[in-house]
């Protein structure tokens, strides 16, 4: 009788999660630091893959292909990163800028993150009352998020809904720890919990003119020779 070859193990399947912490100065941070410890914590390891951008990238040289190649495993980006004069900070501005890609995430061929998942979890250092119409910004928070939303629906991206901690500055240990299991518990439910959300609409991708885009994509006119 001849012994039956073992079996291989099946591979594990790739994190079908991104988490891209954006923090400049991570170590004196209480919220994206309290968060990543409990990520780290719930053994979230094998679907979450965590891209802590600052530490990966000190001198700003993303490795665009190596993050496309994270992206294009994942279902699900998350964007973690305190609100930094109302818009992200600037080293996740520069991931955005080159890793997606006109004719990859956009544009003219540019499907690889259509269907998916886009998720901003951030912190205001002011107040939700200071995010409103009367207070002091002028504006109601949803207003400050236009960028990530148009974002997910150049790329064809579905946009969740936002988890946000206001007055991150004065927040006890005991809320922001609540905001973290919070966040982790989401990550654990995930698709589970945003199966509701409206889908990206199928137009959202409708493509842009070359006249449109930034100068690099646009004809150029040098000592008028176009």
């Amino acid at each position: 009788m001849v012994d039956a070859a073992p079996t291989a193990a099946p591979s594990p399947a790739p994190p079908d999660i991104l988490v891209l912490a954006a923090h400049p100065d991570l170590a004196r941070s209480a919220v994206t630091r309290s968060f990543l410890a409990a990520l780290h914590a719930a053994g979230l390891a094998p679907r979450v893959q965590v891209h802590d951008l600052y530490r990966r990238y000190p001198d700003f040289h993303i490795d665009a292909e190596a993050e496309r190649r994270a992206l294009s495993q994942a279902q699900l980006l998350v964007m973690l990163h305190p609100l930094h004069w109302y818009g992200m900070p600037a080293l996740q501005k520069l991931w955005c800028d080159e890793v997606l890609q006109l004719g990859w995430a956009y544009g003219p061929g540019g499907t690889a993150l259509a269907g998916k998942d886009l998720w901003l979890v951030t912190s205001t250092g002011g107040t939700a009352e200071a995010y409103s119409t009367g207070g002091h910004h002028g504006l109601p928070f949803e207003a400050f998020t236009l960028p990530y939303r148009q974002t997910a629906r150049t790329c064809g991206m579905r946009f969740l809904p936002v988890q946000v901690l206001h007055g991150a500055h004065r927040a006890s240990q005991a809320e922001i720890d609540a905001q973290a299991r919070r966040f982790v518990a989401q990550l654990a439910a995930y698709p589970d919990w945003c199966a509701d959300v409206e889908a990206c609409p199928d137009d959202c991708q409708r493509a842009v003119g070359l006249d449109d885009r930034p100068a690099a994509f646009s004809a150029l006119s040098i000592g008028g020779v176009a």
